[in-house]
């Protein structure tokens, strides 16, 4: 019997008319990760699917070794249903290991190597999760402990699996092909294939969940605009962990058309650049603030990047002047990507125009992509101007995990889904991002929410009041300033950020900037709403930065 009946039901439900409407379009083909690989251990058996560090398999071994994976996360008595935590950085096991859940009908939920204690904690809750797979090391910190931690706050995570030195837990290594393991029945291509985080607008980080339909879709029709054919070799330079590089067309599009992926265990030049050259990259995808430091260390590598024929950069606005440094420094053709995790996602394609390319984040994928900007009361805007993005469609979905707080403030009534971001549409429906409508700080691809930052800097004894704004960045995009009413006497903002440190967060949430301010502003009765009050500082210190 599924677990899945134990527990909250993780589900991903389109009205059926418009099931109905999607499946006639050819947009959701009924068929799962599981019959993707099976498929292309067939046809392209002997061509090599992935290379990370000395490692380089064929379709045929990563089909094999999925199947080990699945035997062994069955052998350990999870049941098809149950949920699974994945922390793993880009290693080739990322992908055997997802794989295998697939392959056995387990369900990953995706977490980011920076994420600490209180991220994982809550995920696993938030999921229900039974198990927790993650590397030994990554970026010298050692995971073991972490998960230790996590199982003594969550003990329904019964099952540590690690990549590596296992320590206390279970080896991933251990585990053994045994067929009889394997359930011969697949996953309905309607059911949630994985679990995707949100950036959070409000606290902690919502769960999205997707399907074999919804996802392999978006999936494909990537591949098709982003010009992947097995021929292509895919640099995952990003944390395959998000959405950006796992599906945009990232990994995730790489394997399904049969083409290469290279791991970067780091997205910097002086190890990406060598294995473009080595392995001859065609597309890869950066956030701007790495895009930036590409550009500028490209003129003076020995490495050959010419087969690099795509750069993909998103996650965060790529201004226009940056983006025309592109093609004259690295000779390949920028394409602008503008998505989320919830669904819809935006390209520029390979052969717009120049201008289209630098100056926009792209049109949606799908016709069937209904895209609305509205004002704050929800009247249209005229083309051109400034609005509220909301869209549904085949890919986005039509609810978060578990969290009907969250869906009534993110989605209306009809199913369209507030993006949270304001935007201006071009003609040809090409889109400018204009920034964030909620109380959200993008920094450099990373989303971050305000009140969860402030929640844990409240915690402080020496804090009395706080509040979290975005500030524009060059380098970032957008960094992270917290005002701060002190409690008695101030403490040193490195002490405050060292503090942070200690609340087992991933360190990209620790505030950038600390300003400290004797009150905050409030109405004549006395009041302001903490979204007023985040305008009126992040104006006030853009006037102070501006007047120097």
């Amino acid at each position: 019997m599924d677990s899945e009946n134990q527990k909250t039901p993780l589900a991903q439900v389109w009205p059926p008319e418009f099931a109905a409407r999607y499946r006639a379009a050819g947009y959701w083909q009924d068929d799962t990760f599981r019959q993707v690989l099976t498929g292309l251990a067939t046809t392209r058996g002997d061509a090599v699917a992935v290379v990370g560090g000395d490692q380089r398999w064929t379709y045929a071994e990563l089909a094999q070794r999925a199947d080990v994976a699945a035997a062994g996360f069955l052998a350990l008595g999870l049941q098809p249903g149950d949920r699974v935590l994945v922390q793993l950085p880009n290693i080739p096991e990322f992908l055997s290991v997802v794989f295998g859940l697939f392959r056995a009908r387990l369900i990953p939920i995706f977490t980011l190597p920076a994420h600490r204690l209180t991220e994982i904690v809550h995920f696993a809750r938030k999921s229900e999760a039974s198990a927790y797979v993650i590397a030994e090391r990554h970026d010298g910190f050692d995971y073991r402990p972490l998960a230790a931690s996590v199982q003594a706050e969550v003990p329904a995570i019964a099952h540590v699996v690690v990549v590596g030195d296992a320590g206390d837990h279970t080896a991933f290594d251990s585990f053994a092909a045994d067929p009889a393991q394997l359930p011969e029945e697949d996953a309905d291509p309607s059911d949630v294939a994985l679990v995707q985080i949100s950036g959070g607008s409000t606290g902690l980080s919502k769960l999205i969940p997707r399907t074999h339909n919804d996802y392999l879709y978006s999936i494909r029709a990537s591949n098709t605009i982003c010009g992947i054919t097995p021929d292509s070799v895919y640099l995952a330079a990003l944390p395959v962990a998000h959405n950006f590089p796992m599906s945009s067309p990232g990994v995730f599009g790489a394997i399904c058309a049969g083409a290469r992926v290279v791991l970067a265990p780091s997205p910097t030049a002086d190890v990406a650049f060598p294995l473009i050259a080595r392995e001859g990259v065609t597309i890869t995808g950066l956030v701007p603030p790495l895009a930036l430091l590409w550009l500028q260390a490209a003129p003076k590598t020995s490495h050959d990047l010419s087969s690099l024929q795509v750069l993909q950069v998103g996650g965060a606005k790529f201004m226009p002047e940056s983006a025309k440094r592109v093609r004259p420094v690295l000779g390949c053709t920028l394409q602008q990507v503008f998505g989320m995790a919830e669904g819809l996602v935006n390209y520029t394609r390979l052969d717009d125009p120049e201008d289209i390319i630098t100056d926009t984040q792209g049109r949606a994928i799908c016709p069937d992509d209904e895209v609305l900007i509205l004002d704050d009361q929800g009247n249209p805007v005229p083309e051109g101007e400034a609005g509220n993005l909301l869209t549904r469609g085949p890919y986005t979905i039509r609810g978060y995990h578990d969290d009907p707080a969250a869906n009534g403030r993110s989605f209306t009534d009809d199913g369209f889904y507030r993006t949270g971001d304001v935007v201006k549409r071009l003609p040809g429906g090409y889109l400018v991002v204009q920034g964030r409508s909620t109380d959200h700080i993008n920094r450099a691809g990373e989303k971050i929410s305000a009140e969860e930052i402030e929640d844990h800097l409240l915690a402080h004894p020496q804090i009395f009041d706080a509040a979290v704004v975005s500030v524009p960045d060059n380098f970032l995009g957008e960094r992270s300033c917290a005002f701060i009413i002190a409690e008695g006497e101030a403490p040193k903002p490195s002490a405050i950020k060292a503090w942070m440190r200690t609340r087992d967060i991933a360190v990209f949430k620790i505030p950038d900037q600390i300003v400290f301010v004797d009150e905050f502003v409030t109405t004549a009765v006395g009041k302001i709403s903490r979204k007023e009050l985040r305008a009126t500082l992040r104006a006030r210190l853009l006037e102070q930065e501006n007047a120097r």
